[in-house]
């Protein structure tokens, strides 16, 4: 083709030159690192086929939903302490959706009948489960699942996030199967904190802005996939495209992707009580006393959450709502006794690592939970009190003889004191590996220069001496005093011939001075015998 026949539309330009740079090699998708390549890429039918099969896999799990909502519970139960009321309702959620996804994959024609979706509003403290229940809801389906926060939107045109980023992030959670990431579900975090703000003058960008565009993403919109500023997704499709796979939808319908929204709501509580206590003056009404927030969040009604700063519009799109409780030091307890996402079961993961193991005595474990109830972010608050209680353990313990130990209640409340009484009730056991880490020193002394160094008895307890006066490892200790030690040594063994050399208290006391004594020693010659005594 010549130059004046070459096409001047943008797009097949485009093409053109993405064309040129395949075949040059010069997309980072076709290098040999990536092991694919422009004659080892799979032919039309063959990428087709292959995609089919995908695509019916990921589906079968859909169609194939049967799943009760005691069944949900009963999972959740496994990983989530208390919340009874929030299983319960998003169980019935769950089961109401996915029944309906899997009767419109049947029944086509049920797509053209309207639904309300069962999308579901959160309200409870920090820590108390609710990324942890949609995260194992998901889990147990096996549908996409993307978490993000709130705050980071803003209004389409201002600087931030674009709400619908949250659908293209579903679908790079499906490894871009579009059939499958349509049925997933996206959770928002903190969505308390767009809450439009009172008598604010001009346009609430990050706040009202973003509650007006997750509207159609709640209820039903087409999400272009790739984004104007995307370059790289857009390279990517065109790439497809020439390779002959199946071409990806560049749209996708948010009609089945259950949305799960959540916060704090700390203030809110506060304006339900004035409301109830409001509502309860007089002698008819007896008053409803309001044991926590908790109690005051499941009172919670429409015109509650559009006093709060939220659009009524978006309220209505999210139907099921459901107050989360605030979990109690029995409940910090038993989350650490039976649930299988304990983080006791993660450090104990983290100790065995190091083949060292531990048990906790119940008055440990109840102490634990109580100060981690004090921290007041609900379960988070035992990482925060196991990670400070198991900070010295886990730096000193791997170094030492010891590999098992028991957690009391003292350790609990000064961990470091307690930390130092073992290694005290341990010390000739330490000794003992001290030494062997001697002997590991030799061995790659040995296998990095070519000379035996053997450790008298003497040097064997100076150093071990100076390591527990010190609190330096073996191994940094001897690394400190024989950093150039081969240098001389090699001098040495080219005058004398020897590469076997005895390392005795004198050279762990003063290593530079022994060493050239060494040293101008092997440049002497060696005496010779005494003539005979004549007869």
């Amino acid at each position: 083709m010549s130059d004046k026949d070459e096409p001047k539309n943008p797009i097949e330009e485009f093409q053109r030159h993405l064309q040129q740079m395949m075949r040059s090699g010069n997309i980072p998708f076709f290098t040999p690192q990536s092991g694919v390549s422009p004659s080892s890429a799979p032919k039309r039918g063959e990428a087709a086929e292959g995609e089919e099969d995908k695509h019916e896999t990921a589906l079968r799990r859909i169609r194939e939903f049967n799943l009760r909502p005691r069944e949900i519970r009963d999972h959740l139960d496994r990983f989530v302490i208390r919340q009874d009321e929030a299983k319960k309702v998003l169980s019935v959620a769950i089961c109401d959706h996915y029944n309906h996804v899997r009767q419109c994959l049947e029944k086509p024609e049920l797509r053209e009948k309207d639904y309300a979706k069962q999308n579901v509003l959160l309200l409870g403290p920090t820590g108390v489960g609710k990324t942890y229940l949609m995260r194992n809801i998901a889990r147990l389906i096996g549908v996409p699942f993307v978490k993000a926060d709130a705050t980071k939107f803003s209004e389409t045109g201002y600087v931030g996030g674009d709400v619908e980023d949250l659908v293209r992030d579903l679908v790079r959670t499906a490894e871009g199967d579009t059939e499958l990431a349509q049925y997933g579900i996206i959770y928002i975090d903190e969505i308390d904190k767009i809450a439009g703000a009172a008598g604010l003058q001009g346009r609430d960008v990050s706040g009202r802005g973003v509650q007006t565009n997750l509207l159609k993403l709640l209820e039903e919109t087409d999400v272009n996939l790739h984004s104007q500023t995307d370059l790289l997704g857009q390279m990517q499709a065109a790439m497809e495209m020439q390779r002959g796979g199946r071409p990806r939808p560049r749209t996708m319908n948010t009609r089945h992707i259950l949305f799960i929204v959540s916060g704090a709501f700390d203030k809110l509580a506060e304006q339900v009580r004035r409301r109830v206590e409001k509502s309860q003056v007089g002698f008819a009404h007896p008053g409803r006393r309001l044991e926590d927030d908790t109690d005051a969040l499941a009172l919670v009604q429409t015109t509650d959450l559009v006093q709060y700063g939220f659009e009524p519009e978006f309220v209505g799109r999210l139907p099921v709502r459901v107050a989360c409780h605030s979990l109690k030091p029995d409940d910090l307890e038993k989350i650490l006794l039976t649930s299988e996402g304990s983080v006791l079961t993660q450090y104990r993961s983290d100790f065995a690592g190091y083949g060292i193991d531990f048990t906790i005595e119940p008055a440990a474990l109840r102490r634990v939970a109580e100060i981690a109830y004090a921290e007041g972010t609900g379960a988070r608050g035992l990482m925060t009190v196991l990670e400070r209680l198991f900070r010295d353990f886990k730096f000193e313990l791997p170094s030492t003889a010891i590999r098992a130990f028991t957690i009391t209640r003292e350790m609990i409340d000064d961990p470091r004191a307690q930390v130092r009484t073992l290694l005290r009730a341990n010390s000739e056991a330490q000794r003992e590996v001290l030494r062997g880490e001697i002997a590991e020193f030799s061995r790659r002394f040995h296998r990095d220069h070519g000379f035996d160094l053997e450790f008298a008895d003497d040097a064997l307890t100076a150093l071990v001496d100076e390591s527990l006066a010190r609190d330096k490892t073996i191994r940094g200790l001897c690394e400190e005093k024989f950093r150039d030690f081969h240098h001389g040594l090699k001098l040495v063994a080219r005058n004398s011939g020897s590469t076997k050399f005895t390392i005795n208290a004198a050279v762990i006391q003063n290593p530079e001075k022994e060493l050239s004594r060494w040293v101008v020693a092997s440049y002497r010659p060696p005496e010779e015998p005494a003539a005979p005594t004549p007869q």
